[in-house]
């Protein structure tokens, strides 16, 4: 599928820029979100290439009494599997450097999605397979294509959803208790036509 061009995002290099101007939120219960829109610029011509080059696979769940297909397309890159494009390690191998000290470990694994329009989403969920269950940890995600909202909300009530519209190489990165204390989604919207991708970083063991 192609994507129209964002005005914001006309340069044909990919090129990453620096982590210094990232700016961070704190959520409460001991998570904190940082954010730096335009991370990457040339962002298009990533999306382009992942939408065309990755083996996008479907998958159908079981929902209740139902088996019902996944609403977004996905791929996985192991540890040890070399990412489609080159400027996914570069980006992967800065979010290391930048946050290893804090994080206390790299990002290792990285999760793609692809949603095809505003009929495609993911439900409210936080990333609490594995060690993220128990101990704080770190989600970076890059964003590419046309942006659409991450929504986040405390699992224990009492505090407003947190709207952050991500697209053409933002970057979020959700860190401390975010995993196990808040939940995050992304809704279908009829206001969303155009397609997006998502790259999400991890460390090892975390899902």
């Amino acid at each position: 599928m192609h994507l129209q061009g964002s005005l914001f995002d006309q340069a044909d290099e990919l090129r990453l820029g620096p982590l210094d101007g990232i700016s961070r939120t704190h959520l409460g219960f001991g998570a904190w979100l940082d954010v730096l829109p335009g991370w990457l610029s040339g962002s298009d011509t990533l999306f382009e290439h992942l939408a065309a080059e990755v083996p996008w696979r479907a998958e159908r769940r079981t929902m209740y009494d139902h088996v019902v297909d996944v609403p977004r397309l996905l791929a996985f890159y192991g540890a040890d599997d070399p990412l489609p494009h080159p400027v996914l390690t570069e980006a992967r191998d800065a979010l290391s450097a930048h946050y290893g000290e804090e994080l206390g470990e790299p990002f290792t694994t990285a999760g793609l999605c692809y949603y095809r329009d505003g009929r495609d989403s993911v439900a409210w969920h936080g990333d609490r397979i594995g060690r993220g269950a128990r101990e704080d940890t770190m989600v970076a995600i890059l964003s590419v294509g046309a942006p659409r909202d991450l929504l986040l909300r405390p699992m224990r009530g009492g505090r407003d959803t947190v709207r952050r519209p991500l697209g053409h190489g933002d970057l979020i990165v959700m860190g401390g208790s975010c995993q196990r204390t808040w939940e995050h989604s992304v809704p279908k919207s009829t206001r969303a036509t155009e397609p997006r991708i998502s790259i999400q970083f991890r460390p090892h063991g975390v899902h």
